[in-house]
């Protein structure tokens, strides 16, 4: 650049410059609390009550006393990324120290809601290695990247590994807890009218037992392969039913998918629309359809999944839709799946056979999409 002739633009050049370093090393945000979760830290603060002293924080952590000085930087940038604060200690002349967030809340080993289990997937080296052959993929002829660089499909490698379902189911049960709690709080509306509900790929039931608990009335069931439903028990309203949503949907007034992934040894299925191409999703959809009668009669599919935002809704926005675009890209590098916008969506209830939609965006990056038809 010519700074003479184009004037000077040495703080631009610089701020660009922060831009790309800011870009290059963000995934050292992502490894520090990955360290910070393997060493127990938020679960170390939070049993000791009050903000910890650094002195504290290390005599607990299981780590060389040589690597003891080094514990204060990895602290210094967690707070910076919002996962700790620096608190006042009480009785203790002013002296501050570590506290819990609510984002470092969600990280604790016993909280129902726990990110824990899905963040020690994600970063795993099986789905971060991939990434490594990203632009080798937009030249070959292979599915995905995760297929470029492991010689073999996600879902495949994912039933060979048990400590990677583990952590996928375990990560994907604390989120549909999450969501059903929220669900029900929040968005009533969408259960009322209803006398039965088939929560598709529900797994061990985890949505489908709050809802039922919740409405008594409703008569709930889960469909699943069979080896997964295989020797849970039914309660009053709630039942259990072996079989394959691709071959058919057992009748009921809505047919629930809730966006998760489930895995087991034994076997593996991917139960989440985003997973799918839209020629899978469209198949889905017509399986629904023809398990529902008519809006007419109350019938409709309730679909818990994100719904793309706008890049032109503002900077209230901006980290929603950076997060949204972070998993559109997960799910084309791992199992060419994709996010989709809401004409995304629409294309694909009306080639399902469907007339009608309602989005109603009640849990955070995710949105209850009611579909119907007359």
């Amino acid at each position: 650049m010519d700074l003479a002739r184009n004037g000077d633009h040495t703080g631009e050049l610089f701020q660009a410059q922060a831009h790309i370093w800011n870009h290059i090393f963000n995934f050292i945000n992502s490894m520090s609390l990955k360290c910070a979760i393997q060493l127990g830290i938020p679960d170390i603060i939070h049993k000791h009550g009050q903000p910890m002293a650094l002195a504290q924080l290390i005599d607990a952590l299981p780590i060389n006393n040589a690597k003891a000085p080094f514990v204060y930087r990895l602290m210094r940038i967690l707070i910076h990324s919002g996962f700790f604060i620096k608190a006042k200690i009480p009785d203790n002349e002013g002296q501050e120290g570590y506290a819990l967030t609510s984002a470092s809340k969600l990280l604790l080993a016993n909280d129902p809601f726990s990110v824990t289990p899905f963040l020690l997937a994600m970063l795993d080296p099986i789905l971060t290695d991939p990434w490594r052959n990203f632009s080798q993929w937009f030249q070959n002829n292979e599915e995905t990247p995760f297929h470029t660089c492991h010689g073999t499909s996600f879902w495949e490698l994912a039933g060979r590994q048990p400590q990677l379902n583990l952590f996928f189911n375990e990560g994907m049960a604390s989120d549909a807890r999450l969501v059903s709690t929220m669900v029900i709080k929040n968005c009533k509306d969408v259960f009322m009218g209803l006398n039965s509900l088939i929560d598709v790929g529900g797994g061990t039931g985890t949505v489908a037992k709050a809802i039922a608990d919740a409405f008594p009335h409703l008569k709930c069931s889960v469909l699943d392969l069979p080896h997964v439903v295989d020797g849970l028990e039914s309660s009053k309203n709630l039942a259990y039913v072996g079989g394959d949503m691709f071959e058919a949907i057992p009748p009921a007034d809505a047919v629930l998918l809730k966006g998760k992934l489930y895995f087991m040894s034994s076997g593996i299925f991917k139960w989440i629309l985003h997973s799918w191409s839209d020629e899978e999703c469209v198949q889905i959809l017509r399986k629904c359809k023809e398990a529902i009668p008519s809006k007419e009669k109350g019938g409709k599919v309730i679909i818990i999944d994100m719904l793309l935002k706008s890049q032109q809704n503002g900077d209230d926005d901006a980290e929603a839709i950076e997060t949204q675009l972070f998993f559109d890209m997960l799910m084309m590098v791992v199992v060419n799946g994709r996010e989709r916008n809401e004409k995304d969506w629409e294309k694909l209830f009306c080639e399902a056979g469907f007339h009608g939609y309602k989005i109603t965006p009640v849990l955070g990056l995710r949105s209850i999409i009611e579909v119907y038809y007359y």
